[in-house]
């Protein structure tokens, strides 16, 4: 199994602001984190090389720093790892950014000499919550595509995901190579070791520039991001419920069961 992780550096949003003027995210002091979803992802990829063995690379485009976030994910399993950094791809909205990160995945894969049997990616960065670099990737490289994966399995030479729905839960499955999007699973990420995290920190993670990834100028950076943010906002935090306290047991489920009723919940 050859596996690619698509992973995003991400700023912590429990510690995000927004300006209140500019209406932008305020990034300045916050800690980057690897994106949540694209956590799931490595999980789901790990499990699998766990089971049939094989290599998982990591792929991120960003600054220098982001290599920070690439070394976590060397630490809990990924065999190698690159990083897209140029300063002509700044300001690239998702349909760039997935064109740059495909012609990036094209040029590992020419160095591989084949296709990547399974390409991860988290279901949404929690930055941007659009859901649209996934599946425009499968799109730019043409391989079938699976959202939302909850569970996964291989079967030979096809991946079986378990897919939640209103009515309980979708079997969804794709021949190799295939691109899947993954949510929150059943299973936490896995954490480094000591060993892991040593020789995570003394990897080499080669910078992958404009000058390999070859992408023209009119779909690349802010010249080929047809996307206008209009505006942002925090959303209200509402703090509804009622808390019940100083009695346990059957003495507080009777006065739950009293409240729902009042409530016109329960007749």
């Amino acid at each position: 199994m050859n596996i690619l992780v698509c992973v995003k550096q991400v700023p912590d949003t429990t510690s995000i602001k927004i300006d209140p003027i500019k209406h932008t995210l305020i990034r300045t002091g916050v800690p980057s984190i690897v994106n949540p979803y694209d956590g799931y992802a490595l999980e789901m990829a790990a499990r699998i090389k766990d089971k049939t063995g094989g290599k998982i690379t990591v792929l991120s485009m960003g600054p220098e720093m982001a290599k920070d976030t690439l070394r976590e994910c060397l630490g809990v399993g990924a065999d190698e790892a690159y990083l897209i950094s140029d300063r002509v791809f700044g300001g690239s909205d998702t349909l760039a950014t997935s064109c740059i990160i495909s012609t990036a995945i094209k040029l590992l894969e020419e160095k591989n000499g084949s296709p990547f049997d399974l390409i991860f990616c988290g279901k949404q960065a929690i930055d941007g919550d659009t859901g649209q670099v996934g599946p425009e990737i499968s799109e730019h490289l043409d391989r079938a595509l699976i959202t939302y994966a909850y569970e996964s399995q291989v079967e030979g030479d096809t991946i079986k995901v378990r897919r939640e729905s209103d009515e309980g839960y979708d079997i969804v499955a794709a021949k190799f190579p295939a691109v899947v999007t993954v949510e929150k699973t059943p299973y936490e990420p896995r954490y480094p070791s000591i060993k892991s995290k040593l020789a995570a920190r003394k990897a080499t993670i080669p910078t992958l520039t404009s000058a390999e990834v070859i992408v023209d100028e009119n779909r690349r950076g802010l010249k080929g991001s047809p996307t206008k943010v209009k505006s942002t906002y925090t959303a209200e935090v509402q703090k509804n419920g009622q808390t019940i306290s100083g009695v346990e047991g059957s003495a507080a489920g009777a006065q739950l069961v009293g409240l729902l009723f009042d409530a016109g919940i329960l007749k």
